[in-house]
Order: C-alpha cells, then sequence, then structure tokens
C-alpha cells in the first residue's frame, strides 16, 4: 500500500452540491438542515474563529515569547561559489540569478557572500556584497555593483 492508492472509506464522504431551504419537497426545507432555534441558526450567526464560549481562549491562555520584528527584511544569500556557473564575462543580475535557478525567489534582496572560490571575470549587479566577496570578485578583474 502507498499514499497513490489511498481512498476514504465507502460511504464517508458525501457529495455538498446539496440545496438547502427550498421547501419541505427537497427533504431540508423549513430550517435548512439549521435545526430549531440558536444563534448559529440565525442569519450571520456563529462565533468568530477561536471563540470559546467566553472562557479565556487558547490563543490568549498560552505565554508568548520573544519579539517579531515587522520591519526585517528578507535577504536571500547567496555565496561567490555559486557565480561560478555563469560563463566568463557574463553581467549577473537578480533577474539572470533567477533564470539559472540559483534563487527560486528574490525575496527583499540579495547579497553575496564570501564563501568559497571564483574563477571567472563577471561584472555582478546585485543588493549588497561581503566585503570578501567584493574584494573576490574584484580581484579578478570584475565589477561588484550594488543595484
Amino acid at each position: 500500500m502507498d499514499l497513490s492508492n489511498l481512498k476514504p472509506a465507502e460511504g464517508s464522504k458525501q457529495s455538498n452540491n446539496f440545496r438547502r431551504g427550498r421547501g419541505h419537497g427537497s427533504g431540508n426545507g423549513k430550517t435548512a438542515g439549521k435545526g430549531q432555534k440558536g444563534q448559529k441558526a440565525r442569519s450571520g450567526g456563529g462565533v468568530r474563529l477561536g471563540f470559546e464560549g467566553g472562557q479565556m481562549p487558547l490563543f490568549r491562555r498560552i505565554p508568548k515569547r520573544g519579539f517579531k520584528n515587522i520591519n526585517t527584511k528578507n535577504i536571500i544569500a547567496i555565496n561567490v561559489s555559486e557565480l561560478e556557473r555563469f560563463e566568463n564575462g557574463t553581467e549577473v543580475t537578480v533577474d539572470t540569478l533567477l533564470e539559472n535557478g540559483v534563487i527560486s525567489k528574490t525575496g527583499d534582496g540579495v547579497k553575496i557572500l564570501g564563501n568559497g572560490e571564483l574563477t571567472k571575470k563577471l561584472d555582478v549587479k546585485v543588493n549588497a556584497f561581503s566585503a570578501s566577496a567584493k574584494e573576490k570578485i574584484e580581484a579578478l578583474g570584475g565589477k561588484a555593483e550594488v543595484i
């Protein structure tokens, strides 16, 4: 048995295309499957997500730890060694990194870090460079340009 062969038990699933509240003849008229009176039977009735009948909700009972910085930036970091896949003399931009599969998304910017070796002269134009990455790129006659 594997995941591709799994099926729900016979009769456990029903289709949900059932027209409610269309008269007695439909088999689901009058209260339309909502039972008798009460908050859940009313139009727009029901309780909000996480409501526990007035009891202090679980989300408010559990302790909160740490700090969530709303101004944080999601910088995608790649090493100099990742640039080795480009041809000599290529202009490397954020778009070319995406096209070649070096990065899968741009986030809030791309930063080149200095880990690894580089043997090709490249013109790199990204959002940020570490000092060692800039040094390695320029040592081979390439350009490290911040955009």
